[in-house]
């Protein structure tokens, strides 16, 4: 039986809770750490974890599995906030963050940092991380990176990385791209991260290698690094860009309509490594934030290998994130008319069971909007198990399901309220999840 740890954020509390998720055992708490909601966990190779801590302007790297034997906490490094999201490199040796608008309404920051978590190479765990600031673009850019080539455009295509899912050799800095995906103006920038790490004092200013325009209105980051591909979600489609060399190579968007199911758009996209498969929710219905219970939700899939693309209706209500269990994608539906978790098979999908959750107290209300001053819910899994943890923001308690049975297994009350509903996520020693090194 693989071994798990479930990693539950408050970040209105300022608190990190690490469990075995089996037992419900409490492993530890990190107080005063409040991780930045939007930017997420990332996934690193070695069960561990990377996150920013907003108030701090830190990168935690976490080890889960040390919790309760020893400190969890395997490195920091500064890095600018507010950070809007993180990426790693296949190799989980290098990690990018973003800074986004924080309290503000309008983006102001420029600010981009690279961590090298392992600057010297003789020197493995015990080196010091070391950040690098350069200023891009004031926005909110998403990002992704991805393995390159250290020559001019059109020379021949690195051959597919080897290793197991989630464990990738490590590349030179050289070799690595980061990929910055802008809103207003839309555009994908590629800088090479060596060019990045080589940057002096001051948070100078870097220019992109290559850049593609995109539409305005970008939300959602993928990648692919066995074929080199970046995904962005628009409302116009996916759009698809393949790395040549150091040059951009824009492909056909993928449509978010299909016969039979059309309209909306995904403001969520995910890479499902094992079966390379793409995952969004595709909202639809009015466009005004108060009218959220008439939203449509459709769970949107496409294969990368063979093309093939659906959608599944999920119901009305808000849906927004998503998780990866054994076998399974799992959505959580927040309506007036009740909750309930969407369990969807994850080779062929389709709807398999859904699972009522227990209401909320403060939940969101037709008329208002359904993120400000409300509660909502976090969900996690891991694909190493069939198990799946769910927040009821406001009342501090997790509820962890077994999807294969379709039953409840327990509900673990911690000592804070979970207000905004958290965040959570859940991992497996060597379970592959590292394979989409986005942060979530």
């Amino acid at each position: 039986m693989t071994p798990l740890r479930l990693v539950a954020a408050d970040h209105v509390a300022g608190v990190v809770y690490v469990l075995e998720p089996r037992t419900g055992r409490l492993l530890t708490r990190l107080d005063g750490c409040h991780l930045a909601e939007h930017a997420g966990f990332l996934h690193l190779s070695g069960g561990r974890l990377a996150f920013v801590d907003d108030l701090a302007g830190e990168l935690i790297v976490l080890d889960p599995f040390a919790a309760g034997t020893g400190d969890p906490v395997a490195a920091r490094a500064p890095v600018a906030v507010p950070a809007e999201h993180l990426a790693a490199d296949p190799g989980g040796r290098y990690v990018v963050v973003t800074s986004g608008c924080g309290r503000s309404w309008e983006p102001w920051s420029d600010l981009l940092t690279v961590v090298d978590l392992y600057p010297r190479a003789d020197a493995g765990d015990a080196a010091r991380p070391r950040s690098i600031r350069v200023r891009t673009r004031v926005g909110e850019p998403g990002v992704t990176v991805l393995p390159g080539l250290p020559g001019l455009p059109g020379l021949p295509d690195l051959p597919v990385l080897p290793g197991l899912p989630g464990r990738a050799d490590p590349a030179d800095a050289d070799d690595l791209l980061v990929l910055l995906r802008h809103r207003m103006p839309g555009a994908l920038d590629a800088h090479r991260l060596s060019h990045l790490l080589d940057a002096p004092p001051g948070c100078p200013t870097v220019e992109p290698l290559a850049r593609l325009p995109l539409p305005d209105d970008g939300h959602g980051d993928a990648a692919d690094p066995t074929t080199r591909r970046v995904f962005a979600a628009t409302g116009a489609g996916v759009h698809r860009a393949r790395l040549s060399g150091s040059d951009l190579i824009a492909e056909r968007p993928l449509s978010w309509d299909i016969p039979g199911s059309a309209g909306g758009r995904g403001y969520y996209l995910r890479f499902d490594p094992a079966r390379r498969i793409l995952w969004s929710t595709v909202r639809g219905g009015p466009a005004e934030p108060g009218e959220w219970p008439l939203w449509t939700n459709d769970a949107w899939w496409h294969r990368l290998d063979d093309t093939a693309t659906g959608r599944i209706p999920l119901g009305s209500g808000l849906v927004f994130r998503l998780a990866f269990c054994d076998g399974r994608v799992v959505f959580t539906r927040v309506h007036p008319d009740g909750d309930e978790l969407i369990v969807v098979d994850a080779d062929a999908p389709a709807v398999l069971t859904r699972m009522p959750l227990p209401p909320m107290d403060g939940a969101p209300r037709k008329g208002a909007t359904p993120w400000d001053g409300v509660q909502r819910r976090a969900v996690a899994g891991s694909p190493a198990a069939p198990l799946v943890a769910i927040t009821q923001g406001g009342h501090g308690q997790i509820h962890l399901l077994d999807v294969a049975s379709g039953s409840d297994l327990r509900t673990l009350d911690l000592p804070t309220p979970f207000d905004e509903g958290g965040r959570l996520t859940m991992i497996g020693m060597d379970d592959g999840s590292a394979a989409d090194a986005v942060g979530r």
